[in-house]
């Protein structure tokens, strides 16, 4: 294989590869017994037309370009390592030679990593807002959460007040004329809760069983159903029920209730306390490493960031999004459906921060190339077998799934974050 590189301008050049007839005849061969099944030619049962016949009627040239298609990933990725460059976006490739019996050359137009001029990036000085402390305030207001959860709904015979659950029908009508999606029956509604349309829940406080309410409200214009959007609707109520949330007492049997591990409610306040302290431990110790790392970014230089990297870094944020979604049995159709947006959204939400990201990217694997960092076999296996452990795999299939490249990649980052991490000092 011949390669040269020809740089055009910054961060961007011009690969040319040649790829050998020593590789492409016997693919040449593969191609030729992949397509012939299906040739009918007079005078041969099909699927049994010789090679030289299939020639001189269609020409072996019918052949290359899936010759071609087979082989240029691997020419291309061989073709990358031999010139020592490391491209960050995906080719634009043109044949430039394909004669029979000759060697065929190709070129690519490759988009190569930014040179990356590193700044301070250990021993950085940064601002953490978070407490890692936990108030007394705040084990009270998780503790009443339990407690609220434990609530029951008591029907009521006064007008319905804030918070409380009304049991109503209603139906929905824009100048007399009732609209898709606008009725309902025995809807059990908390009012305050923001539910419905601004405006519909406060109408009903002051309201009792029995009683039917026409509630008048405007759809906000940004109103998903756009017929509907900045459009005054009247809304028929009709008051089944009113109940009221009824709260257990604060004592220990609660706290029984609530976690069968203690006896007594200092106990699961002391448990709760805990709980929190590690939680605002993990969440301080996020806060720092991002903070480090904005800080270490920020002292670096960027040459000239391509804008095709920081596409594939929103493509590939969803990609992985869709993903995890999927993974969890949710398709990205129904993902779009129940969320009521569409892949333009999905991009631009991702499109938002992707150059802060891709730029933080780029900064730390400088730092594990300035340090050094590399892999032992056993951080390799170690690292799969978490990985097997946290996505409930078998190892082997961790190891199809992730090149050894790929592990050896992920572990230098995991190390270098650590290093601009550990060596940070909060003001």
């Amino acid at each position: 294989m011949s390669v040269s590189f020809e740089n055009k301008e910054t961060n961007r050049g011009v690969l040319t590869f040649t790829i050998g007839q020593d590789v492409i005849k016997p693919e040449l061969d593969k191609v030729f017994k992949s397509v012939k099944k299906d040739i009918a030619v007079p005078g041969f049962r099909k699927g049994h037309i010789p090679r030289a016949v299939f020639n001189q009627k269609f020409g072996e040239e019918a052949l290359y370009q899936d010759t071609l298609n087979n082989l240029l990933p691997a020419a291309y990725e061989a073709a990358v390592k031999e010139a020592g460059i490391e491209v960050v976006a995906q080719p634009q490739f043109d044949v430039t030679s394909m004669e029979k019996g000759q060697d065929w050359t190709v070129t690519a137009n490759v988009i190569t990593k930014p040179e990356v001029k590193l700044g301070d990036y250990k021993d950085l000085t940064v601002s953490v807002e978070l407490s890692k402390e936990v108030a007394d305030e705040e084990v009270d207001a998780k503790v009443e959460s339990a407690r609220n959860n434990l609530a029951e709904l008591v029907l009521k015979e006064d007008a319905a007040a804030e918070g409380d659950t009304v049991v109503i029908d209603f139906v929905g009508s824009v100048d007399g004329v009732e609209f898709d999606g606008g009725k309902g029956d025995n809807y059990s509604l908390e009012l305050g809760s923001g539910q419905f349309i601004p405006g519909f829940e406060d109408q009903l406080v002051g309201h009792k069983a029995g009683e039917t309410v026409d509630v008048v409200v405007t759809f906000p214009e940004d109103y998903q159903a756009t017929d509907l959007a900045g459009k005054e609707a009247k809304f028929v109520t009709t008051v089944h029920e009113v109940k009221a949330k009824e709260v257990p007492a604060l004592d220990d049997e609660l706290a029984k209730d609530i976690d069968e591990e203690v006896e007594t409610l200092a106990e699961l306040k002391e448990k709760y306390r805990q709980e929190l302290t590690e939680e605002k431990a993990t969440a301080y110790q996020d806060a720092l490493e991002a903070a480090a790392i904005d800080s270490a970014v920020e002292n670096a230089e960027i040459v000239e960031l391509p804008a095709e990297m920081i596409d594939e870094e929103v493509h590939r944020s969803i990609n992985e999004f869709l993903g995890n979604m999927q993974r969890q049995g949710i398709s990205p159709e129904m993902y779009f459906q129940i969320t009521g947006t569409s892949q333009d959204d999905l991009h631009k939400q991702y499109e938002a921060d992707a150059e802060k990201r891709t730029k933080t990217n780029l900064v730390i694997e400088a730092v594990a190339k300035a340090e050094g960092f590399e892999a032992s076999q056993d951080e390799i296996n170690t690292e799969v077998e978490t990985l097997a452990n946290d996505y409930n795999m078998e190892v082997e299939r961790v190891r199809e799934l992730l090149s050894e490249e790929m592990l050896k990649h992920d572990i230098a980052i995991k190390k270098a974050v650590e290093l601009i991490t550990s060596t940070a000092k909060v003001k």
